[in-house]
């Protein structure tokens, strides 16, 4: 009898370990049909305590995530329909009910309300022609306030989601009202916007009541009232403190070296936090405005700040894709949600090394993090590039890893991530980076209009390769390594001869821009080019110079419809990755599509298939990355 409990509650225990281990795996949470880990949580736009401080919810470009506001743990992920708005998902800000269990997100034009507790989508509100900077509940919880760039605020039932009415006036075609808040009694809402006025409007009627003086000079970033509604605090270069009966400017706050962007009362109105663009959070007095403590360690800038309730407890998000959680009482430092990033410009696997299932991935937070494609695990970051980091490179054998960022290119030890050096060249930002086959050269192009090559042995220049008319946004080596093609914003491929330096021929036809190019590493005619521009993808013959074929089947309607491209090991699939924020597939050899892969909510800048053609990643301008299995076809 003994055994058979000990055994039972051995099975119960392992049970329960997967389930948590599973359940936890946020990397497959809300996957898209046919991906198999999305790699990062998207890119942050504004962070909520619930009500009673037990949840941090965290607006992403592919949702919410919810957390537990005292471990960190991720409990859930509010990601669901599209509605009619398309792939792109952009959310901006988001508001909890008063009692907790419902949360309304901004969708570009749209505003979805959540149950928090099931994660499950409630309904959708639309009105709006433009994009919604704004959301806010009264204190009853039953009507919901919206402030858009189409130059309206609407007040919707939270309940039923009907649009109630507009409010009146005080914002034009010049004059946007970005950020609005309902008073503590519910009876008015006051709202900031682009000509640094704060405005206060009667609720039930909709009517203009009065204008607060601030005192600032610029676009207000930010509004809050004060728990007991007597006072409006807002914020620009700096904090002001308005009367909200009177109108009159009773105070302003100074520290923060440049904008404030973000503002939050404690419950009880003692404590005012501030986030800003000097990368430090400052917490205030606010009842005399003293300076009570910075908060400093932020790497960037800090975009956004919430005070629990309680007021003892601060998260902030800085603009490298963190969230800071911070003892509001001694400043130390509790713990950092990690994962977000800024838009993903460049992915590239391992291809030939004997680690052939490491990614990298770049980012605009100016890193580089390498995953484990298998698993999903983060193994590690890059960090020390100036700027945006467009393009990555392994070279052949998988030992390196070269990325551009600024003007200069890095070379890494991929296995250790130790920083090799840097190559300084280039008079504009480098925009793409290649290895030639055999690995000893490598390529950079730039918006300077020219091509560096580089020996990877010992970094210095090589030749600087002249002619385009424009930014080179992508360059490829050929197979054999003899040839390079460049693709540029002068709307022509240029082939060159890689040893002597001399352009070959230049391939006109595209209309627009070239974003992308890439010769068929793989197949048997390796001296197929492919080029992608926004009105179509072209095949080309790069010995002879020959248009084979052009491929379309990407929403024309997007500016960039080709946006990145590469072709798998089987030869003759290629993928393509679009503004439109799908990846299509293709047989090159007959130009036929196979597949549409959905799922990113924003623009694809690049993908890369693995070594074995089963998996294929692409990078969004959502923050992630998202892996989906290939049936390759002949491997």
């Amino acid at each position: 009898m003994l055994k058979q409990f000990f055994y039972t509650t051995l099975i119960y225990i392992i049970i329960s370990v997967l389930f948590t281990t599973f359940a936890q795996d946020s990397s497959k949470w809300h996957l898209p049909e046919g991906a198999k880990a999305r790699l990062g949580k998207g890119r942050i736009a504004d962070v909520k305590y619930s009500p009673d401080g037990t949840k941090l919810a965290v607006a992403s470009g592919i949702g919410v995530w919810i957390y537990d506001a005292r471990t960190g743990e991720k409990l859930d992920l509010l990601s669901g329909p599209m509605d009619d708005q398309g792939p792109m998902y952009d959310g901006n800000h988001i508001a909890f009910s008063p009692d907790g269990n419902t949360l309304a997100s901004a969708n570009l034009d749209t505003i979805r309300l959540w149950d928090v507790n099931t994660g499950k989508h409630i309904r959708t509100l639309n009105g709006h022609k433009g994009r919604i900077y704004s959301v806010a509940f009264s204190p009853d919880g039953n009507t919901l306030a919206s402030a858009s760039w189409d130059n309206t605020i609407r007040l919707w039932n939270a309940t039923t989601g009907k649009f109630l009415r507009k409010l009146s006036g005080r914002y034009t075609n010049r004059i946007r009202v970005s950020n609005v808040v309902f008073s503590p009694d519910g009876r008015t809402i006051a709202g900031g916007g682009s000509n640094h006025k704060v405005w206060v409007w009667d609720v039930t009627t909709g009517k203009f009541l009065r204008e607060l003086l601030t005192g600032l000079g610029n676009t207000i970033t930010c509004v809050t009232f004060s728990p007991d509604g007597r006072i409006v605090a807002s914020a620009g270069v700096r904090i002001c403190l308005s009367d909200t009966t009177t109108g009159k400017h009773l105070n302003s706050l100074h520290g923060h070296k440049n904008w404030v962007y973000s503002i939050s009362y404690s419950q009880d109105g003692s404590t005012l936090a501030s986030a800003g663009d000097d990368k430090t959070v400052r917490l205030w007095d606010a009842n005399t405005g003293k300076h009570l403590r910075t908060l400093n360690g932020h790497p960037q800038e800090v975009n956004s700040v919430a005070l629990s309730p309680d007021g003892n407890t601060v998260a902030s998000e800085c603009a490298n894709g963190t969230i800071w959680v911070w003892n509001a009482n001694t400043g130390e430092h509790l713990y950092t949600l990690n994962g977000y990033t800024k838009v993903v410009t460049g992915v590239a696997f391992s291809l030939f090394g004997p680690d052939g299932n490491t990614l990298a991935s770049a980012s605009r937070d100016g890193t580089i993090r390498l995953w484990n494609a298998t698993t999903g695990k983060h193994l590690r970051t890059l960090t020390g590039d100036t700027g945006l980091v467009p393009s990555v490179a392994f070279s052949p054998e998988g030992s390196t890893l070269a990325s551009g960022g600024g003007i200069s290119i890095r070379l890494w030890n991929a296995d250790t991530g130790e920083h090799l050096y840097t190559l300084n060249g280039h008079t504009g930002g480098v925009s793409s980076v290649a290895f030639s086959p055999d690995g000893s050269t490598l390529a950079s192009g730039s918006q300077d209009k020219t091509i560096c090559l580089w020996d990877v042995n010992t970094g210095k220049p090589i030749q600087k390769l002249t002619g385009h008319e424009s930014h080179v946004n992508s360059i490829a080596f050929s197979p054999d390594g003899n040839t390079l093609a460049s693709g540029s914003q002068d709307k022509t491929i240029r082939l060159w001869d890689v040893n002597t330096g001399k352009h070959i021929r230049t391939l006109n036809g595209h209309i627009n821009t070239v974003d992308s190019v890439t010769f068929n590493l793989f197949g048997p005619n390796g001296n197929l080019l492919v080029s992608a521009s926004a009105e179509s993808i072209r095949l080309w013959n790069a010995t002879t110079g020959e248009h084979l074929r052009t491929l379309t089947g990407h929403d024309i309607g997007y500016e960039w419809v080709g946006y990145a491209l590469a072709f798998g090991p089987d030869g003759h699939t290629l993928a393509s990755g679009s503004r439109d924020g799908t990846v299509l597939l293709w047989d090159a050899n007959t130009g036929e599509h196979l597949h549409t892969l959905t799922g990113h909510t924003r623009w694809v800048g690049s993908v890369a298939f693995s070594p074995d053609g089963r998996t294929l990643a692409s990078g969004s301008g959502d923050g992630t990355v998202l892996l989906w299995n290939i049936e390759p076809s002949n491997p």
